[in-house]
């Protein structure tokens, strides 16, 4: 790997991450208000911490001022050379299509006053067509090949590469959603993980791809953070949720890191993974639970730590998850 970096090139990526911070701050500062009078607020669940009933009603689908930032800072990446436009259009597109779903729902929630919006099968059936999308896409421009963490070398999977990024794709947005459950949580723990990719691609090779939509990713979600923590002043939405596991995972996958994505990204397994053992569970013991809640940060506030205290622990193991893969690649 070419780990030589120009500071010119440091300096382009850097603009490109303020740029997305400061277009996600601006319009998800404007967007709240707006939100507020069209009454898109949050419904939330009643069988959810009690806590959180207090919070009904705040501005939802805060997720499209991410999006405008993101596709904003990487629109300024192609124009500043850093990173294949082809590469980072195919990252704007994952992004998207599964906003898109989140959206959908987001919009059906509002008009129907609950808290339902797509079937499972529904969001399920349009992720995997957007993943298998992105997989062909990747197969025709780079091929089949992998790269394996701590062994850093790559492994050709040839047509299993197909399932496997559609896999990829549909379980990341899935994770994120899951995550995103507390006030700044799904925000933070995206600008972490972004954050990594960023790094990881810039120093594999110059101009990069990877780098470019990372640092988008990075700066348009710690401005929208500013609003999301708590007490968050706007929710992101499935809207927003759903287009960061698309975002995230694409830019994953065009950096050739597919792999990285568990590693770095740990914490959205651990949450998938507490749904379906405590979903699993419930049904095989005839209605017991391992976990006070799920996902797994509700079970954490239930017992006894604050929301704000549960992000920033979550914020720790996710850094020094993002320390770990970093190591695995150089």
């Amino acid at each position: 790997m070419n780990y030589s970096i120009e500071s010119a090139e440091i300096i382009k990526y850097s603009i490109t991450a303020a740029f997305g911070f400061l277009v996600s701050m601006l319009c998800t500062g404007r967007l709240i208000p707006y939100l507020r009078h069209k009454q898109f607020g949050q419904f939330i669940r009643e069988e959810g911490p009690q806590a959180h009933l207090s919070k009904a009603g705040t501005p939802t689908m805060g997720g499209l001022a991410m999006a405008v930032g993101i596709t904003a800072a990487i629109i300024l990446a192609i124009i500043l050379g850093i990173g294949r436009a082809g590469d980072l259009i195919a990252v704007l597109l994952s992004m998207y299509a599964f906003g898109a779903v989140g959206f959908i729902d987001d919009f059906n929630k509002i008009a129907k006053k609950q808290n339902e919006g797509l079937t499972p099968r529904q969001k399920l059936l349009l992720q995997c067509l957007f993943g298998l999308l992105l997989a062909l896409f990747m197969m025709y421009r780079e091929g089949t090949s992998v790269f394996v963490p701590f062994l850093k070398t790559r492994v050709d999977m040839g047509w299993l590469f197909i399932p496997f990024i559609v896999f990829i794709e549909v379980a990341m947005a899935n994770a994120v959603n899951l995550t995103d459950g507390l006030d700044g949580l799904a925000s933070s723990q995206t600008a972490i993980v972004a954050c990594t990719f960023a790094v990881l691609g810039i120093i594999q090779a110059a101009p990069s791809a990877m780098g470019a939509a990372g640092q988008a990713v990075f700066g348009a979600a710690i401005g929208f953070l500013l609003y999301n923590r708590y007490p968050a002043q706007i929710f992101m939405g499935d809207t927003g949720s759903m287009a960061l596991g698309g975002v995230l995972s694409a830019t994953a996958i065009v950096g050739g890191m597919e792999w990285l994505l568990p590693i770095a990204g740990a914490i959205f397994v651990i949450e998938a993974l507490s749904v379906i053992i405590q979903v699993g569970y419930f049904k095989m013991s005839g209605g017991k639970r391992v976990f006070r809640m799920a996902p797994i940060h509700h079970h954490f506030e239930l017992g006894g730590l604050h929301e704000s205290k549960v992000v920033k622990r979550f914020c720790i193991f996710t850094a020094i998850c993002c320390i770990i893969a970093i190591i695995s690649v150089v």
